[in-house]
């Protein structure tokens, strides 16, 4: 049953991306300020497809700690789920993306209309300050930024390499850090087709109260997705490589 579900899941994600991807041809013609509610309504749709079709449902805890302005949202990343929930649980979301995102037919001219943040994963330091710059522009424009600083999917249980972007941000920007700890890879892992049924957690927790000195930021964010994995019953983190922080936070980035 669970493969008959994952099999109807699938087809409905694919039509419903197709038709609304054809739909918002006029959105992207004559309306691009309507982009962002837009894709909201079709991540609305693609989580609720999730729960009637799968049977997975979603507890988020710790929402008293999103400031009512923009903030940075340190997110762990175990599953393609984690690139669509956040659209609906902040207000004005803009995601820091791989650029390549942008490619893609009906879906990528969308993403840059909705004010997402792609980076050039090779970039270096011109991909870093383009960074920045986006960062300035989204906490001009009140929105609540999601990046996932380990810039990859991860299984649950692991911490993978922290890259800094994250790091520079906060330090250029001054905008509160919240880090996020999720169990979503138990349900909806990495590439997997097979979507499990049960509960996924995301759990939001206090702002770290270190966010200028770039070389604190990344340790911060690991003590506390450990903190909150303990804490709320998560799948305990035990580091995927010998140096879950990665390089140096004077490094260029590669969110």
């Amino acid at each position: 049953m669970t493969f008959v579900r994952a099999c109807i899941f699938n087809l409905y994600f694919f039509m419903l991306t197709l038709v609304m991807g054809i739909a918002a041809l006029p959105i992207r013609a004559f309306v691009p300020s309507c982009a962002l509610s837009y894709a909201q309504a079709w991540t609305r749709l693609t989580i609720r497809g999730l729960r009637l079709i799968c049977g997975i449902r979603i507890v988020v805890s710790g929402r008293e700690h999103l400031p009512d302005g923009p903030c940075l949202l340190a997110c762990q990343h175990q599953s393609a789920f984690d690139t669509l929930v956040w659209m609906n649980l902040v207000e004005r979301p803009t995601y820091v993306m791989k650029s390549e995102l942008t490619r893609i037919p009906l879906v990528g001219p969308m993403l840059l209309l909705t004010g997402m943040i792609p980076v050039e994963r090779t970039g270096g330091a011109k991909a870093l300050r383009a960074l920045l710059a986006a960062t300035d522009q989204a906490r001009e424009d009140h929105r609540q930024i999601i990046i996932f600083p380990e810039g990859t999917r991860m299984p649950p249980g692991e911490i993978g390499k922290l890259h800094p972007g994250i790091a520079a941000m906060a330090a250029h920007s001054g905008l509160p850090v919240i880090p996020v700890a999720t169990d979503s890879g138990q349900h909806w892992g990495r590439n997997a087709f097979i979507k499990h049924p049960g509960t996924i957690h995301i759990v939001l927790g206090a702002p770290l109260s270190c966010t200028t000195k770039r070389a604190q930021i990344l340790p911060a964010i690991v003590t506390a997705w450990e903190t909150l994995s303990r804490e709320n019953g998560l799948p305990l983190l035990a580091p995927a490589v010998d140096n879950p922080v990665g390089n140096s936070a004077t490094t260029p980035a590669k969110p």
